[in-house]
């Protein structure tokens, strides 16, 4: 089974079908003109908005998702914003820990809802997974990709971005709802 996955970035492309393998599904790009305003007020709201506009352009069965960091003592943010929470991703990551210096309370987590549509848009069901853990003090690891570096996961004494690719797929928030997604297509 093919599936168009909602978004423009390859490396999300290749997370996706790395946690996937087995499944016997296979995510691909959508089509040219791939572009959706992401002007939800939810992760659910932006991951619908990006599923809709894959499955305008493609006619196929679409999965989108929507994902950020949210971390507790910034009330939720950067959140929605995650991805325009400043301009470069070291920038991003600056940032936030500048805004984090003076904080005890470093706890986050990152989020991540799905939104699956049917070929004539029709929407077969909406997962959200979460991974938990706190912002580091400073940096460490050169896995991953986005605030990686920076997220301290529960129950462990990594960075995402001190995991392999295997160990970061099995707990994060993507690998959670992606999941939750296929076992419902299995009942399909």
């Amino acid at each position: 089974m093919e599936i168009v996955f909602a978004t423009a970035n390859p490396h999300k492309l290749e997370e996706i079908n790395e946690i996937s393998k087995g499944s016997g599904i296979k995510f691909v790009l959508p089509p040219a003109g791939f572009n959706p305003v992401e002007n939800g007020s939810t992760f659910e709201e932006n991951s619908m908005i990006k599923a809709r506009e894959a499955n305008r352009l493609s006619g196929k069965m679409s999965l989108a998702d929507d994902s950020g960091l949210c971390v507790d003592a910034l009330n939720g943010a950067p959140g929605l914003y995650s991805a325009r929470y400043a301009g470069t991703q070291a920038e991003k990551i600056d940032k936030l820990l500048a805004e984090m210096k003076n904080q005890t309370n470093r706890r986050a987590k990152f989020v991540c809802t799905m939104t699956l549509l049917d070929a004539d848009g029709k929407t077969l069901c909406v997962k959200t997974g979460e991974c938990h853990g706190q912002i580091a003090y400073s940096q460490a690891g050169c896995g991953g990709f986005g605030y990686d570096p920076v997220f301290l996961v529960d129950g462990t004494d990594k960075t995402m971005a001190e995991m392999s690719e295997h160990e970061k797929n099995e707990i994060s928030h993507r690998g959670r709802a992606l999941r939750m997604v296929l076992e419902f297509l299995k009942e399909l």
